[in-house]
């Protein structure tokens, strides 16, 4: 298979050198999509090899994650997986989504980060527990942690899905129209890396945006 790793980033030097040193170890395929970044983290994806599509302005994660999208698909890639550029994805468990990858090659395959929580902040482990219950509910299948920017997802999904989420409901819009279009989405257990950064989602703002789209999608007459 044919896959392209798609990192969106917004200020994440330091961690965007290492992820990248590690990613190429692996001979993976990389685009970083620079989201206005002002300290330096694309210019080093560029030295260190990476692709990098620049934006001169932040527009979001989700406008970064559909530029890597379209760029996957111009260049005839089977699938794409995503990762976060803060460091938070453990490169060591990519070999379990190549794995399942190759096994199902049409579907999404989501990282799974409920088993083991203890270091999970209280306030973002309840969110996602109850999030993952709605979107669970909507899309007809159990998808234990919904909001996990770490996955595969196949080619033929992303050339019929119109995604319009610019910000961090692209990881609800992902699973919500897939799994409308009939694809299924399996979890796998990962393991999660949390650091001493600041997140960059804004729990007040973010999480309208979420139930904004979410009723949305659940009220729009099937496409």
């Amino acid at each position: 298979m044919k896959l392209l790793v798609v990192i969106p980033i917004f200020n994440e030097f330091p961690a965007i050198g290492t992820l990248l040193q590690a990613l190429q170890n692996k001979g993976l395929d990389i685009v970083v999509i620079d989201d206005g970044s002002t300290d330096g983290g694309g210019t080093i994806a560029q030295k260190l090899g990476a692709y990098v599509i620049v934006n001169p302005q932040r527009y979001g994660k989700g406008y970064s994650l559909q530029q890597g999208f379209y760029y996957a698909i111009d260049r005839s890639y089977d699938g794409v997986i995503t990762m976060d550029g803060d460091g938070q994805h453990s490169v060591e468990d990519l070999p379990i989504f190549l794995e399942k990858a190759k096994e199902i090659k049409s579907g999404i395959v989501i990282g799974n980060r409920m088993n083991n929580v203890r270091k999970m902040p209280a306030v973002r482990y309840l969110t996602n527990r109850f999030m993952s219950g709605l979107i669970s509910w909507k899309c007809g299948q159990q998808i234990t942690d919904t909001q996990c920017g770490y996955k595969y997802i196949s080619t033929d999904i992303l050339k019929l899905i119109p995604f319009s989420s610019d910000r961090y409901e692209i990881e609800t819009e992902i699973l919500m129209k897939a799994s409308k279009k009939g694809f299924k989405v399996y979890s796998i257990p990962i393991s999660t890396i949390y650091r001493s950064e600041v997140s960059h989602i804004n729990p007040i703002k973010d999480t309208v945006r979420f139930f904004k789209y979410f009723f949305n999608e659940l009220f729009s007459r099937p496409s």
